[in-house]
């Protein structure tokens, strides 16, 4: 099971650091969308992403 959790760990973060490798401009702009964001609104994309993250999970495991 740990081997799994750093393998999933390892691939997060090859994708996180996709955007800032090859479109550096892109990503600032959108964390700068992020700052200006209410924290309801972050709040929301927060949830939204770990139960999507949850779905994917439930489909691929079974």
């Amino acid at each position: 099971m740990a081997d799994n959790l750093l393998v999933a760990l390892a691939l997060m973060l090859v994708i996180e650091g996709m955007l800032p490798f090859l479109l550096p401009a892109v990503w600032r702009e959108t964390f700068r969308r992020l700052i200006e964001m209410s924290d309801g609104q972050l709040r929301f994309i927060g949830i939204s992403s770990m139960l999507l993250g949850l779905i994917l999970l439930y489909f691929v495991r079974d």
